[in-house]
């Protein structure tokens, strides 16, 4: 995925992994009983703060909090920006 947009400082840019479509046991979740994605892929991200480097790199997959971050729409598609101290972890 291709994007010219630059994040600022120590911010990310996110592209979510959409939730599973059913269950384990093969029922298909309607689209009212979704949550909001929890993981997603890094895109794109800043440099980071002077005294505080980034730590999260493109291609990452993170786990983050599910109110985390803004939803923005580049090229067609979703993505969420958020702070890197808004990702939990990388899986």
């Amino acid at each position: 995925m291709s994007t010219t947009f630059k994040p600022l400082a120590d911010r990310v840019l996110v592209e979510p992994i959409a939730a599973e479509q059913k269950t384990a046991s093969g029922i298909y979740i309607p689209d009212t009983a979704k949550e909001k994605p929890l993981q997603g892929k890094i895109i794109s991200a800043g440099k980071g703060k002077v005294d505080e480097p980034m730590t999260v790199k493109i291609g990452d997959n993170v786990l983050f909090g599910q109110y985390s971050g803004t939803e923005i729409k580049l090229d067609g598609k979703t993505f969420l920006i958020m702070r890197e101290a808004d990702i939990y972890g990388i899986l």
